[in-house]
């Protein structure tokens, strides 16, 4: 990475652009309340949590966890079994 490189190994500036996917479109810190050095992405608005793998953030709703949708149950699988395959 760059001499520059901040939390998880990712730009400063990027940090400062990137925002939560959601509606709210909350800003992202690094860590989880938690754990402050995982390998994550919280966002400060609805407290949804994007994991960060090899250093790329991750910024789908689906892969995140926690927020106002998470009932504390685990997601099972990894597919979306209510979406119809292609057409």
């Amino acid at each position: 990475m760059s001499a520059g490189a901040g939390p998880l190994g990712l730009d400063p500036v990027l940090l400062e652009i990137l925002a939560c996917p959601a509606p709210d479109h909350g800003a992202l810190r690094p860590g989880t309340p938690d754990d402050e050095s995982a390998t994550a992405l919280t966002c400060q608005s609805c407290g949804r949590i994007y994991p960060v793998t090899e250093g790329i953030p991750v910024l789908l709703l689906e892969e995140a966890t926690g927020g106002p949708d998470d009932d504390g149950s685990t997601h099972q699988g990894g597919g979306s079994a209510g979406t119809p395959a292609g057409g």
